[in-house]
C-alpha cells in the first residue's frame, strides 16, 4: 500500500513512483573536477559496447580507459555520439543521438582531441562547439 492513500491501488501506485522518477529529470552528469574530455576523431561503429570503446581508447588513442577521464566518439552520419567514463566504481556509457543536425567533429583523423566540459556540452546539443554563437530570441512572430 502506498502512503497517504486509502486503497493502494496500482494506478496511484504508478502515479507515486512517476512523480518520484519526474523529481530527478532531466538527469544531470557532472563533468568531476580535473577529469578531461578526449574525442576520438574520425568514425566508429556505434554497435560497440563499453569494452570495444575501451579497447579502442588503450589501442589507438594510447589512454588508459580508467583514469576517469571522458572519451567520446560518434557515428558515421554524425548524429550519434557515445561517451564512455569510469567514475571509480564502474564503467559508465552515455548515448546521445541528435534528432535534427548534425555533431560538429574535429577532420584530424586518428588522433585524440582533448576539449572542455563546457565545449562538450555545445557538442551534446549540437552546437558548433569551435565557436559558440549566441543567438537572439525572436521576440514577435511574423
Amino acid at each position: 500500500m502506498v502512503p497517504g492513500t486509502a486503497s493502494g491501488s496500482m494506478a496511484t501506485l504508478m502515479e507515486t513512483r512517476y512523480v518520484v522518477f519526474s523529481m530527478f529529470w532531466p538527469p544531470m552528469i557532472q563533468v568531476p573536477t580535473g577529469a578531461r574530455v578526449w574525442l576520438a576523431t574520425g568514425y566508429t561503429d556505434m554497435r560497440r559496447g563499453f569494452p570495444s570503446l575501451a579497447l579502442q581508447v588503450q589501442e589507438v588513442l594510447r589512454k588508459d580507459p580508467l583514469s576517469g577521464h571522458l572519451f567520446v566518439f560518434r557515428g558515421r552520419r554524425s548524429d550519434l555520439v557515445k561517451v564512455i567514463w569510469h567514475d571509480g566504481q564502474g564503467a559508465c556509457l552515455f548515448t546521445k543521438r541528435l534528432e535534427r543536425g548534425r555533431v560538429i567533429w574535429p577532420s584530424v583523423a586518428g588522433e585524440a582531441v582533448t576539449i572542455s566540459s563546457a565545449q562538450m556540452s555545445y557538442l551534446l546539443s549540437g552546437i558548433d562547439w569551435r565557436n559558440p554563437q549566441e543567438t537572439q530570441r525572436p521576440t514577435r512572430v511574423g
